[in-house]
């Protein structure tokens, strides 16, 4: 049974991430869901803020929340109940995920090192989330999924074409057949192959049509 909270945030999610979560086991959905609105909820606040001062601000309570214990931390955020309940030990990769979003504050275009900044960082939250699932062996291939998802999403979203350009570039280096994923991870790989297709494509929503809906649910039901 899943738990009103992992529900809730369902709701929080780009369509993409959405249809990823449905293929995570019920006992991990939490923390799948919970790092995955992280993200999108610091991709909105950065969208949203109306300049770079108050972008820094509001990572930093971001941040500064996810440092303490999760007894100390404020109650009534899903997405930070969510972190409370499901990422103990682990939280260390989601301030890494903030500081990754940081590197997006500047002006575009973003230059390689902070560009590889933020890649590292939401490949580096996939990583952890293998940990957590208890399938620590498998957090390379969960990094490498990471990556390959975090690049062409950033393609997806980017309004400069050289920002574009280059995420494009890279996420082609690093693109290669999906991992198989164990039963636990598989949300990681349906991102990842359906990055993958928007990668090949030359960049564009990861969800673009019904072939992509039927990827992800036999990448969700067969791990590859």
């Amino acid at each position: 049974m899943l738990s009103p909270g992992a529900t809730m945030l369902d709701d929080l999610l780009p369509l993409p991430q959405r249809l990823a979560v449905n293929y995570a086991p019920a006992r991990r959905r939490t923390a799948t869901a919970a790092m995955l609105a992280l993200d999108a909820r610091l991709g909105e606040l950065l969208a949203r803020a109306s300049e770079p001062l108050l972008a820094q601000m509001r990572l930093a309570w971001w941040r500064d929340e996810l440092g303490k214990p999760a007894a100390d931390r404020p109650r009534g955020d899903p997405v930070l109940d969510a972190i409370g309940a499901s990422w103990n030990g682990e939280e260390d990769a989601l301030k890494g995920l903030v500081d990754g979003w940081e590197q997006l504050v500047a002006e575009p275009p973003l230059d390689d090192a902070a560009l590889e900044v933020f890649v590292a960082a939401r490949a580096g939250a996939f990583a952890a989330l293998a940990r957590l699932a208890a399938h620590g062996a498998a957090a390379d291939d969960a990094r490498a999924a990471g990556r390959l998802w975090a690049l062409a999403d950033f393609a997806a979203n980017a309004s400069d074409p050289r920002e574009h350009s280059g995420a494009i570039e890279r996420a082609r280096d690093a693109a290669g057949p999906v991992p198989a994923m164990p039963r636990a991870l598989r949300p990681l790989a349906v991102l990842a192959g359906l990055g993958h297709r928007a990668v090949a494509r030359g960049g564009g929503k990861l969800v673009a049509g019904r072939a992509d809906i039927l990827v992800a649910m036999r990448l969700g039901m067969f791990g590859r």
